[in-house]
């Protein structure tokens, strides 16, 4: 049966759980256990997919096709045995209470009186065991903050469980902040202190303590900590900013944090070899090499929105030890500001988004990129954004438009399928009756790549598997066009019916892709397409 550990955050939020669960889950990877690891979230929303970026940040998509929470992302970087979560491995509170009522309305429960204690923390319960099937460790993330009363069905179904398995079948991590008074000169344990009575006041002791601070906790502080929170002192752990988050695995097994795991949980099992952590850590901090990337987008309020693009970007500096200094553009000031914030960029992305807000402004970065021959790479709405300008700029098909944003434009480049596909397969254009949640693709899918394209030398095969969260295509009727005026189709989907990725022939790196490659890219392991589009970004600014 599968050990537990909980984790939860106090004081406030954004401490950095995911990245401290997802560091804990690599240093027990690293000692040969299999882990896995699930997120449970406390709003009501049924999932994280209709939410704003500006508001939650960016939606993780799972290989089974789930809108998640972005700490997946963090899980599926760092441990490796996590690299293919499914919709098992994130639930919310309206996805719990949706499915609670649905049974409710079919009868299952017989007439029963339904309520929070027992109906929903057990559906909570049996979806955390369901989870942890096949593993060894199974590391449950909380969301919220303890004292929230959005996640207090969550932290009832922790305490029934840590009660129903006993201490050494589930374990409790807290973490929280312990802040540094500068005019003062003291650190205050106060905050952890409340927090940690917070959760005794609802059943739970944390076994470990994990602090969080921008200064260095002294011991003193730390065995103050212990003492008022009850809690072995040893199990205190400091974990103050660090340089890069690959280091955290590094500094929690320093601390002896998967020493008291795997004692406290009765598990024999070798020491962590982290050698390989320490590389992705030397590579990172010491390149040998620097490019400036521009990143043209429209939700630069929240830079978390970005998340897995920015990992993506930095692992492939990792492998090419390169700096990538990421510069991040408005699209809709480049609407009104024009092109002159590229002119010094080494390489051009493009990433995915929805509606028209700021699309202009990505087609004129894809524009600037094509005409000055800087290496260029977008991705999903990125691509949109290229075809139009070619179809607008190139084939001179005037006011060219995805219907996304100009249901009645003259010529629908990008569109439903529904809108352009009729029911015997013929293609013509047609708006009537589409249906935007119809034809939305999800998840990962297959690509055939074509032999002659850049993609193919990449990616070194002529089939490959990427995650997909989009719903309007290319549309086929232009396609010819497309390809006179210079586009190359360098890949297709798994019926060779659907434009998965475009290149630019007349262009030294200029690729655009349907589906997300950055969901698939991690520290250690980097991602072929970034790589190379990093590399040519290198060539670039070697010629400058």
């Amino acid at each position: 049966m599968s050990r537990f550990i909980f984790v939860t955050g106090g004081v406030v939020s954004s401490l950095g759980k995911g990245i401290t669960a997802a560091s804990l889950g690599a240093v027990l990877e690293a000692r040969g256990l299999n882990v896995t690891m699930l997120k449970m979230d406390p709003y009501i929303n049924v999932d994280p997919g209709t939410m704003s970026p500006l508001q939650h940040g960016e939606v993780y998509v799972t290989a089974d096709g789930t809108e998640t929470d972005l700490d997946l992302g963090h899980y599926e970087r760092f441990v490796r045995g996590c690299s293919n979560l499914t919709r098992n491995n994130n639930f919310t509170t309206g996805k719990v209470y949706a499915d609670v009522i649905a049974r409710e309305r079919r009868g299952d429960y017989l007439g029963a009186t339904i309520q929070v204690i027992p109906h929903i923390t057990d559906e909570i319960k049996s979806r955390i065991l369901k989870a942890a099937e096949g593993s060894e460790v199974a590391i449950v993330e909380i969301g919220g903050t303890v004292g929230d009363i959005e996640s207090q069905p969550f932290l009832e179904a922790a305490r029934q469980l840590r009660f129903e398995m006993g201490s050494k079948q589930a374990l409790l991590i807290h973490l929280t902040l312990v802040p540094y008074i500068a005019t003062a000169g003291e650190t205050k344990t106060k905050p952890t202190q409340h927090s940690v009575k917070e959760l005794r006041s609802i059943g739970l002791q944390p076994d470990i303590l994990v602090v969080r601070s921008d200064h260095e906790i002294p011991q003193s502080a730390r065995d103050k900590i212990a003492l008022f929170t009850n809690v072995e002192p040893r199990a205190v752990i400091g974990l103050c900013d660090a340089d890069t988050i690959y280091r955290i695995p590094s500094m929690l097994s320093e601390q002896g944090m998967d020493d008291i795991v795997v004692e406290k949980l009765c598990l024999d099992v070798p020491p962590a070899d982290l050698s390989d952590w320490e590389q992705v850590v030397e590579a990172q901090l010491n390149p040998k090499h620097h490019i400036k990337l521009k990143m043209v987008g429209k939700y630069m309020e929240l830079l978390d929105a970005y998340m897995s693009l920015t990992e993506a970007l930095i692992h492939a500096g990792i492998h090419t030890h390169t700096k990538v200094d990421i510069q991040f553009i408005d699209s809709s000031e480049l609407e009104e500001k024009g092109t002159a914030v590229l002119e010094d960029a080494d390489a051009i992305l493009v990433p995915g988004g929805f509606g028209a807000r700021g699309f202009e402004g990505k087609v004129k970065a894809a524009r600037y990129a094509r005409e000055n021959k800087v290496p260029y790479l977008g991705i999903c709405y990125g691509l949109h954004a290229a075809i139009v300008d070619v179809a607008r700029n190139v084939v001179g098909l005037e006011n060219a438009d995805t219907t996304e944003n100009n249901p009645d434009t003259r010529y629908p480049v990008i569109g439903l399928v529904t809108e352009w596909v009729t029911e015997d397969g013929e293609t013509e254009q047609r708006h009537e009756g589409s249906d935007l949640g119809g034809t939305m693709r999800m998840g990962e899918q297959l690509c055939h790549l074509s032999c002659d394209s850049i993609t193919a030398r990449v990616y070194g095969a002529k089939e490959i598997k990427e995650r997909h969260r989009h719903r309007y295509e290319v549309n086929n009727n232009f396609v010819p066009q497309l390809e006179e005026a210079g586009i190359r189709v360098a890949g297709r989907s798994a019926d060779k019916s659907l434009v998965e990725v475009i290149e630019y022939k007349d262009h030294p790196w200029f690729v655009a892709s349907q589906f997300h490659p950055e969901f698939t890219s991690s520290p250690r392991d980097g991602h072929p397409l970034f790589r190379s589009f990093v590399e040519a970004a290198l060539a670039r600014h070697s010629e400058k």
